[in-house]
């Protein structure tokens, strides 16, 4: 259960430091004065960040249909985040009170076991193409599969730029379905999308590939599109709180006993992934990535085992320290859509100092983990409640 530490992204120490105490008593001009200078914003970053209207409606006409105005959602900033030796001040955009405290706290409890640790996969998403009408499906797999390397071909094209960087349609599976109308082939196209969440590559590739797809096999296809079960593209992260940081071995063991709760009960379950996503969310929405694909994905993976369970699981060493570990899905991206569009969301990229999507998915991945850690810890100590009602 826990990783190999030399498997994960380690990086020597930074000399900036998200180790900020107090950080919520201080008035406002300070918190953006020590913000702007941790992350090297500019004036015009600071006023995007200030500025009430930054959406502009003719901004936001080009993002969505019907527009008519936008809805602001509070903009927090987490800090005491050391994930893979490196600080981070990590933005939060939620309406939901003590969830940001609440991740800072978390994060100054993982500093003192040597902060929380990721590594992920390659950002591989599946393509899926629905094939129907067909009398024999496995003569359609054969079919399929003797032309793999066509078909791939074919799904690379007009995709240069993304293949330069090392993506693109890397492979094929193909399955046979038996569905309550008949069976289905459907094949997966594996991509490669690199800094991108991948949606518009991917029906593009799909749709591209599936008239050759009904030629070769005299089926008829329907669905071309992106799963949001990615299942190949997976964050992992790892901590170790000292018993003493926590409060004692006997808030271990209550953290350990709702954890174990979760586990046994989907009910628990599904309030104990709520905290872990509202760790992650909070990130995705500050910087424009598609929120409800991560909870979706998220959501389907914790099912993966014919049952509802918790996306993360938390046990006792043999020194009696509280021992995390999340495994989940995680789909974003840093280039193209609301993450260039949204003002807001450029500047949340700048002050996290991301340079790819696998950096920005750990990144979350580490958030939804100490998340998870402080609601557990509250619900073993003092309660829920005392947070949300201060």
């Amino acid at each position: 259960m826990h990783p190999p530490l030399e498997s994960m992204n380690l990086e020597m120490p930074a000399q900036k430091t998200s180790r900020i105490p107090r950080f919520h008593k201080l008035p406002l001009e300070e918190k953006l004065k020590i913000v702007k200078e941790f992350a090297d914003l500019s004036d015009e970053d600071i006023t995007v960040l200030t500025n009430t209207g930054r959406l502009s409606l003719e901004i936001a006409s080009r993002m969505i249909e019907n527009v008519i105005g936008t809805l602001e959602i509070p903009l927090g900033i987490a800090v005491n985040f050391l994930i893979n030796a490196r600080d981070y001040i990590v933005p939060m955009a939620i309406e939901e009170p003590s969830v940001v405290a609440a991740a800072s706290h978390a994060a100054k409890l993982t500093r003192e076991g040597g902060g929380i640790f990721t590594s992920s996969t390659n950002p591989v998403m599946i393509g899926q193409v629905q094939l129907v009408n067909i009398t024999s499906p496995i003569k359609a797999v054969y079919q399929i599969m003797s032309h793999k390397n066509e078909i791939l071909e074919m799904a690379n094209e007009g995709h240069h730029t993304l293949r330069k960087l090392g993506g693109g349609a890397k492979d094929l599976e193909v399955r046979v379905v038996r569905s309550s109308i008949g069976p289905m082939v459907i094949l997966h196209l594996i991509v490669d999308v690199r800094d991108a969440m991948g949606a518009n590559a991917v029906n593009s590739m799909a749709e591209r590939i599936a008239p050759y797809i009904e030629k070769l096999t005299g089926g008829k296809v329907y669905l071309r599109i992106i799963s949001n079960l990615a299942d190949r593209r997976l964050v992992r992260a790892y901590t170790r709180v000292p018993k003493e940081a926590v409060g004692g071995e006997e808030i271990v063991d209550g953290i350990i006993y709702a954890y174990a709760f979760a586990a046994a009960d989907p009910y628990r379950a599904a309030t104990h992934n709520k905290g872990i996503m509202n760790g992650i969310i909070a990130v995705a929405l500050a910087t424009g990535n598609d929120t409800r694909a991560i909870e979706a994905g998220a959501h389907a993976y914790a099912s993966r085992n014919g049952k509802y369970e918790p996306l993360s699981i938390w046990e006792k060493d043999e020194d009696g320290d509280l021992i995390g570990w999340l495994e989940i899905p995680i789909a974003v991206g840093i280039v193209g859509g609301a993450t260039r569009s949204n003002p807001v969301a450029r500047v949340a990229l700048k002050i996290l100092g991301v340079k790819t999507s696998t950096e920005l998915a750990e990144i979350m991945g580490a958030v939804g983990l100490a998340q998870n850690l402080a609601a557990l810890r509250a619900l073993a100590a003092e309660g829920i409640q005392r947070g949300h009602m201060k």
